[in-house]
């Protein structure tokens, strides 16, 4: 699917900044280098059971983000490496849960891509019910965030963010125009420069600034031409 392409080679930090809603920065990859993009499937789970995620998983669309409210009770584990095949044999793209997960090992053999907020051993229960399909809310560090069905989801090790359906498109517009601008500013940045030049920035602003040039006069050490190869992003963790 282009525009899931396009969202994950764009990434979640040219997306926010360019109108994605973050939905928190307590989600996580549940095992590394994880991106993925899809309209979402809400899910919203009774406290303490994971019913609801299982109906979730038996009905969705082949290409289709499971997004989970799991607030109301988090510390269990809602997804397993159980739920993680039998999600992958729905063809579901990837599973976004606000609350925590068991069996991490199982759902990285699975291959499914998780997102999460921690993981715990508590098993839930199986038979309180649930909401599949409606809105949600998730709670993104105190600022609610509405996922409705339909709406896309991308995610990657920086995070998780929401396109709202009906704006997918212009964000992604602008966030495409962002990381052309990003690749002049590091071409730039190997060249020499200095980010208070390019980003037009007033060092005046910060005590101890000692004036001078705010220009590099040469490249830093080892930098690749503009052209070259670009030096690998350090982890974020």
């Amino acid at each position: 699917m282009a525009l899931a392409d396009t969202l994950t080679a764009v990434g979640t930090a040219a997306l926010t900044r360019c109108g994605a809603r973050p939905l928190g920065s307590h989600l996580f990859p549940v095992w590394p280098e994880t991106a993925f993009a899809a309209p979402a499937l809400p899910v919203r789970c009774a406290p303490g059971d994971n019913l609801a995620i299982h109906v979730a998983v038996a009905q969705a669309r082949p290409g289709t983000v499971l997004v989970i409210d799991a607030a109301g009770e988090p510390e269990y584990g809602y997804i397993d490496a159980i739920l993680a095949v039998a999600a992958r044999m729905r063809e579901v793209t990837g599973i976004v849960v606000d609350g925590c997960v068991r069996d991490v090992a199982g759902i990285a053999r699975a291959g499914l891509p998780v997102m999460s907020a921690g993981v715990s051993v508590r098993e839930p229960g199986r038979e309180a019910g649930g909401v599949v399909g409606q809105e949600i809310v998730m709670n993104s560090g105190g600022v609610p965030v509405p996922v409705r069905r339909g709406d896309w989801i991308a995610a990657d090790d920086d995070g998780v963010v929401c396109l709202p359906r009906g704006r997918a498109t212009a964000i992604v517009a602008k966030a495409v125009e962002s990381v052309s601008h990003d690749q002049e500013v590091l071409d730039a940045l190997c060249a020499g420069r200095s980010t208070l030049d390019l980003l037009d920035l007033d060092p005046s602003r910060v005590v101890g600034w000692e004036g001078g040039r705010a220009n590099g006069s040469a490249p830093w050490p080892g930098a690749p031409a503009a052209d070259g190869p670009r030096p690998a992003a350090p982890g974020r963790r």
